[in-house]
């Protein structure tokens, strides 16, 4: 990428990828993207668990009601989870790391999609964390936030038209309760 201001301008949700594997250089980069991601008190809460094998995509796809069937498409998911007892942000820190990781998949050529599983529900009505640590052997103590599909892109979006930017939603000095109207 140019620059910072391009990266952030093309970086759209991916959910349609090809076939083709990830090199393990892709994935070494995007994973130390994440491990240098800024926490609270340096307390690196989170913990990533990288799932390629198609199978278990397939399964992992089913986590959610909507808008997880992607995942089945994609050549790597990254479950991001964090410790709340090493740190009472983790849910911010694992966020951080998470879309750390997309910027940094789309630094490289790469489309990603956030798929959010804390709060969701699965199409039985379990809870979607639930599902996913009982797929996956993840410890109790550990919370589930998102899971990060990434792969080559099969499909391409325009980047973000900055004519449509809402600058209503910006405030200086004080908010301003008649932008709301």
């Amino acid at each position: 990428m140019a620059d910072f201001k391009e990266l952030i301008k093309s970086r759209r949700s991916i959910r349609k990828f090809t076939e083709a594997p990830l090199s393990p250089g892709q994935v070494e980069t995007i994973m130390k993207a994440a491990l240098m991601s800024p926490t609270s008190k340096s307390s690196n809460a989170w913990q990533f668990l990288l799932v390629e094998d198609k199978d278990m995509l397939e399964k992992l796809s089913q986590c959610k009601k909507s808008g997880s069937k992607l995942i089945a498409g994609c050549s790597l998911a990254v479950v991001v989870m964090a410790d709340p007892l090493t740190s009472d942000v983790w849910i911010e820190d694992a966020s951080i790391a998470s879309i750390v990781m997309q910027l940094q998949a789309e630094d490289i050529g790469l489309g990603s999609c956030w798929v959010q599983i804390r709060e969701r529900n699965t199409i039985a009505d379990t809870p979607a964390e639930e599902y996913v640590k009982e797929l996956l052997d993840i410890p109790m103590q550990l919370q589930v936030l998102s899971v990060i599909a990434i792969g080559h892109k099969a499909q391409e979006k325009p980047p973000v038209d900055e004519e449509k930017l809402q600058w209503e939603k910006i405030h200086i000095g004080k908010f301003n309760v008649n932008q709301l109207i």
